[in-house]
């Protein structure tokens, strides 16, 4: 059990990350691949994968486990705000005291194999192997699949925000699944362990990860600033577009062309359920589906169904195409 204990002042420092973080999802997704379970919303992403890795992502395995813990270095950025290059060149400049702490405090609980000692060390060599092995497990297994990733973690940011609106910092507490409790002052959580998290007035960032399976997830060292990474509600059919090729936008873009469909687009650039498009557009609710079918088809919509109801968002692609059809207004450049 993950036991978070806030007090009054963390209630006011809640914040959700404004996106994908690359680094969570590159160590959750190396333990994700040698997992079993999960095998309806990953099982495909994993047979895609697996055959493409090249030998060197095999230096990733000991540090990221598909059980127990792992060295808090390798996650040293929250929120999407770098790149995937200026998260790497963080994480390889990591100094050699913190590399000797995570990676002892890994050793005491599973053997790890003779080379970690020259990465303990701040050896450059180690550093070296370990950002090619992350660079090139990046471009097999998350790159071509980013534009979905992104797509679904800010449906389900948009989902924390409306809990936020709806019902406070405690009601985008309560809203984090069944696998958290609510208990005023603490955030219980189901964990493979016994932890105690003080927050101590820093605050909390909650980083929704994609990849994140099945429990959420913190830094073992407390000193570190507070982050609950946390899983997603996932489209099952997202890998179907990066791995057959089928978005290619040719026919599904095709199809687009037409009011009601443009209308339903840009009402979900902000999210929108099912119920609410049909009530603000008057369609029916099959016509909506098969709508957002079209959409998702193209890349332009993401699906998040939790509870019954189905909430639509519009990608990073759909909002681009809304953006570049409305009308660019001419005027005087103003004074600041």
């Amino acid at each position: 059990m993950l036991r978070v204990h806030f007090a009054a002042e963390d209630l006011g420092r809640v914040r959700v990350a404004a996106g994908p973080d690359h680094l969570w999802e590159l160590s959750n997704s190396v333990q994700t691949l040698q997992r079993r379970d999960g095998e309806g919303v990953f099982g495909r992403w994993r047979r895609w994968v697996r055959p493409r890795l090249p030998a060197s992502c095999r230096f990733l395995s000991p540090l990221l486990p598909p059980h127990g813990s792992s060295p808090d270095f390798l996650t040293p950025t929250v929120g999407g705000g770098e790149t995937f290059k200026a998260a790497v060149d963080t994480l390889v400049r990591t100094p050699e005291p913190r590399l000797r702490r995570d990676l002892q405090r890994v050793a005491a609980a599973r053997p790890l194999p003779d080379w970690t000692r020259a990465l303990a060390l701040g050896d450059g060599g180690a550093l070296l192997r370990l950002g090619q092995a992350l660079r090139a497990y990046h471009e097999e297994a998350l790159a071509p699949f980013w534009p979905r990733i992104h797509a679904q973690i800010d449906a389900d940011r948009i989902r924390r925000l409306r809990g936020l609106l709806d019902g406070g910092t405690e009601g985008l507490l309560m809203g984090l699944g069944p696998r958290f409790r609510w208990r005023p002052p603490v955030l219980e959580v189901d964990y493979p362990v016994d932890h105690e998290l003080h927050l101590h007035g820093r605050g909390l960032t909650l980083q929704p990860s994609f990849f994140c399976w099945p429990t959420a997830i913190t830094l073992a060292d407390d000193s570190l600033p507070p982050v609950l990474v946390h899983p997603i509600e996932h489209d099952p059919d997202w890998i179907l577009p990066a791995a057959t090729g089928a978005a290619d936008g040719g026919g599904a873009l095709g199809q687009l062309l037409g009011h009601t469909r443009a209308s339903v687009l840009r009402a979900v650039r902000t999210g929108a359920s099912t119920m609410e498009l049909a009530r603000l557009l008057g369609v029916t609710h099959p016509a909506i589906s098969q709508h957002m079918k079209v959409l998702r088809e193209a890349g332009l919509v993401v699906t998040v169904r939790k509870d019954g109801r189905s909430l639509h968002v519009a990608t990073a692609a759909g909002r681009d195409l809304v953006r570049s059809s409305e009308p660019q207004v001419a005027g005087p450049v103003p004074d600041f």
